[in-house]
């Protein structure tokens, strides 16, 4: 038995997996709210409850640079660390990698229904990349060496943001005499669909309704903004998720020329899932033109317009992928000894 665990800053999810042939399957789910618990550890110690489990291997995936087996979590004031897990957990080691380097060790084990294709492209044997918006950004891939293939985790959701146009160059600007620095992240991410937002509303996006302004103050601001977007109920939020969605689109032909990715470039993250995805909120028409928008922005490299096109473009709908990669890697990364004593925490 597997323990996976994918660390977020909104939410923790974990799970227990089996392998089932080529696949892992999911035997046991539960998800925590992150800012609710001081640490990781009273996660774990929440989800066994108590129970002996007899684990093969454990994997975590933790928003956030993972070095020498120790990370700590960009948007939580957590530490972690592998060998403390390992100890807690009864295991001689344990595995920890990036949360995105995650997403891209599930994208091949994942159902034909856990993913949307945007673009179907003409899929070479080669990189296959990976990037993820929700509380941040993240960017992986996995990179073919050999016969097999080795994972690259980044921080690249950190480094700078660059504008293609006079808004966007608007857009920098009014967040530069914000934060100083403006990175990625600031644009392409929850917080970043509110900036988007704030921005276009007071360079001339007229009055905000009530209803908006107390959706906004009250609830998840970025949900709040996506919703109004998708129903036609606000000019401002739409204008908002629309350019939102292109840069989007063209940071991913960015991640996708910088890896040569012509093994696919796969979208995940509840951004992606919401905007991009058949869930409801939305009409079928909208969300075309949704994906035409992110297609858009992907496509607009002038010289590397056609290899982009020849790139398979796929939305990960299945938000547990990154549990099933982190099993995944936990498996792959070590031979796997034989079942240890069962230990409670």
């Amino acid at each position: 038995m597997i323990l996976a665990c994918d660390v977020g800053g909104t939410k923790t999810n974990v799970a227990l997996l089996e392998p089932a042939g080529s696949a892992l399957a999911i035997v046991r789910f539960e998800s925590f709210r992150s800012r609710d618990h001081a640490s990781l550890d009273d996660i774990l110690i929440a989800f066994v409850d108590g129970r002996a489990l007899p684990l093969d291997a454990a994997g975590f995936g933790v928003a956030g640079p993972v070095i020498a087996g120790r990370a700590v979590t960009t948007n939580l004031p957590w530490e972690i660390d592998a060998r403390r897990l390992a100890a807690r957990l009864g295991l001689p080691s344990v595995s920890l990698l990036n949360d995105v380097e995650a997403h891209a060790w599930s994208v091949d084990r994942l159902a034909p229904h856990a993913s949307l294709t945007l673009q179907e492209g003409a899929p070479a044997d080669g990189t296959v990349a990976v990037i993820a918006a929700g509380t941040g950004i993240g960017f992986s891939a996995l990179i073919r060496s050999g016969t097999t293939r080795v994972s690259m985790a980044s921080e690249g959701g950190h480094a700078d943001f660059a504008a293609r146009s006079p808004l966007e160059a608007g857009l920098l600007a009014f967040l530069r005499a914000r934060h100083g620095h403006v990175s990625v992240e600031r644009v392409l991410s929850g917080p970043g669909l509110v900036n988007v937002h704030e921005y276009l509303r007071e360079s001339g996006g007229g009055e905000e309704p009530a209803w908006l302004s107390t959706a906004l103050r009250e609830g998840d601001p970025a949900a709040a903004i996506a919703t109004a977007a998708m129903g036609g109920r606000s000019e401002t939020c739409s204008r908002a998720v629309d350019l939102f969605l292109e840069m989007y689109g063209a940071e991913a032909g960015n991640w996708a020329l910088r890896t040569l990715a012509v093994g696919g470039l796969h979208v995940g993250g509840g951004i992606a899932r919401k905007l991009l995805g058949p869930a409801a909120g939305a009409s079928e028409a909208w969300r075309a033109r949704a994906r035409e928008t992110f297609l858009r922005g992907f496509h607009a490299k002038e010289r590397m317009r056609s290899l982009l096109e020849s790139v398979p473009v796929r939305v990960i709908l299945d938000e547990r992928a990154p549990l099933i990669g982190a099993a995944r890697f936990a498996i792959e990364s070590r031979a796997l000894p034989g079942a240890p004593s069962p230990r409670v925490l």
